[in-house]
């Protein structure tokens, strides 16, 4: 059975989504602000690059789960299409797989 999410389920999710990526984009800005200036000192350059790294991926995932949100992709396994909970997309608003999925992808 595909349970659709609702409007007011689809808007919180949005919020939540659009939060992280505020939050990710300032932490972004704040690791690159101390890479220029060299303030960075309490972690080593390798560990500040991978930060930094690290970072733009998350922004790049939050940033696709919101195309997806507009476009309605959102809320469905990427690979096999079933619909994703809401109790899931609420834990883990960037997940791309139902739990079935998400297992075999983690034993591959």
């Amino acid at each position: 059975m595909i349970t659709e999410l609702s409007s007011i389920q689809i808007q919180t999710l949005r919020e939540e989504l659009r939060e992280q990526l505020r939050r990710r984009e300032t932490q972004l800005d704040s690791l690159k602000s101390s890479a220029d200036s060299g303030n960075g000192a309490d972690l080593g350059w390798q560990d500040l690059m991978a930060a930094i790294a690290a970072a733009d991926r998350a922004i790049n995932e939050t940033q696709q789960a919101l195309d997806r949100l507009d476009d309605g992709g959102y809320g469905r396994c990427a690979h096999c299409e079933a619909a994703i909970p809401y109790e899931r997309l609420k834990i883990r608003p960037l997940s791309r797989y139902c739990i079935t999925c998400q297992r075999r992808h983690e034993a591959a």
